[in-house]
């Protein structure tokens, strides 16, 4: 090889290497190419429940139907005003009303209010589509198959946090679960169960 060869070949640069990796601060984060792991042995989470307008999942309230209830709209006034006459549990965010109907049925009624006290009525809208969400995520699985319910928003309850609207409206209809056990708030055989008690 010649002088004029070998100073051409000294000065020609390496071919580029791959930049060394870098471990970070707590181990190798980085994703395997295959990422597909056996199933896990042993006890798994429990099943958990996540409402679909956001927020942290949360574990099955304790207790709950083992199959969820169908849900029963309220619409006529009436109707509101038979379950006003019955139980009522009050949270922060919220007031839940539960009356049970004779004769009973398998499904659960469902009825929402928010007045002015509330806010203007985009706030009151707003307030009736989580009070809505809400109910629809915890009443199948805690709600006393055969009863009606009235949820009536609260001041804070369009601006609340999900999850702890989710926690007044569990923790009341957990409340209303064991008053309206069968044969509690029921109105007597033979009356109107659309015909709110007289004093």
């Amino acid at each position: 090889m010649t002088r004029v060869h070998q100073k051409d070949f000294s000065t020609e640069q390496p071919e580029a290497q791959a930049a060394p990796r870098v471990p970070f601060a707590h181990g190798d984060q980085e994703r395997p190419e295959n990422s597909g792991l056996a199933p896990r042995q042993g006890p798994q989470a429990p099943q958990r429940l996540t409402p679909a307008s956001g927020g942290a999942s949360r574990p099955l309230p304790a207790n709950h139907n083992s199959a969820p209830l169908a849900l029963e709209r309220l619409r006529i006034r009436r109707e509101f005003l038979y379950v006003a006459e019955g139980y009522s549990e009050r949270r922060r965010l919220i007031v839940v009303q539960g009356r049970r109907r004779n004769p009973t049925r398998e499904t659960v009624g469902e009825g929402f209010t928010s007045t002015k006290k509330v806010g203007g009525s985009v706030v009151r809208n707003r307030a009736r589509r989580r009070l809505r969400e809400a109910s629809r995520v915890l009443l199948p699985l805690l709600g006393v198959a055969g009863s009606d319910y009235v949820f009536i928003a609260r001041q804070d309850t369009a601006t609340a946090p999900w999850p702890r609207l989710l926690d007044d409206m569990e923790m009341a209809l957990i409340s209303l679960r064991r008053r309206l056990s069968p044969g509690d708030g029921a109105p007597k055989p033979g009356t109107d169960p659309l015909t709110p008690a007289r004093a």
